[in-house]
Order: C-alpha cells, then sequence, then structure tokens
C-alpha cells in the first residue's frame, strides 16, 4: 500500500487550517438549517457553486432539519433510494425533486 505524501510543518498546518475552516463553515451551514434561515432548496441550488454545500452528506443536512431526527431522516434516504454515504453535490435531478416533494 503507498505511502501518503510526506508533508512539511507548514503544509500540514495550512491543511489543517483548511479542514477546520471547512468543518466550520458546515456546521454554520447545518444550523441554519436547523433555524430554518435556510431551507434545503436553497441549499441544493448552492450545492453546484459552493463547495462546503456541495460536499456535505445528504443525511447530515436531513439531521439538521427541524423534525427530522437520524432514524427519520435514513426512512427518507431508503424511500429515495439513497445511500446515506452520498454527498449534496452527487445527487441527480430526480433525487432533488424527490426529496424536495417528500420535505413538502
Amino acid at each position: 500500500m503507498p505511502q501518503p505524501p510526506t508533508l512539511t510543518p507548514e503544509q500540514r498546518q495550512a491543511a489543517l487550517e483548511k479542514a477546520a475552516q471547512a468543518r466550520r463553515a458546515r456546521a454554520e451551514l447545518k444550523e441554519k438549517l436547523k433555524m430554518g434561515s435556510v431551507t434545503v432548496a436553497d441549499l441544493l441550488a448552492r450545492a453546484s457553486t459552493d463547495e462546503i454545500a456541495g460536499k456535505m452528506k445528504v443525511l447530515s443536512v436531513l439531521e439538521s432539519l427541524p423534525g427530522l431526527g437520524k432514524v427519520k431522516a435514513r426512512r427518507v434516504l431508503e424511500e429515495l433510494g439513497v445511500a446515506d454515504t452520498r454527498r449534496v453535490q452527487g445527487l441527480g435531478e430526480q433525487q432533488r425533486k424527490k426529496l424536495l416533494e417528500l420535505l413538502g
């Protein structure tokens, strides 16, 4: 098995900072979903241009919505026929449409 590339301490620190920024941005977006200031339709529209929104897992987006917990979110994914590891940018047009219909 090949070894990961060797990074200098500066490169490693930069990668760690970039990852932390991405986690903060995803957490902020999930909080906005929870509060209702961003809708799932908005998020789906942003996914093609916003790297943070596009790389979020659909399951974590659904779990962030008020009234949907872990179990209901997984049921929604089952009904859509979407794997729980699928990311928002990986959803097809029909899957997006059906998701919006299911969420009302």
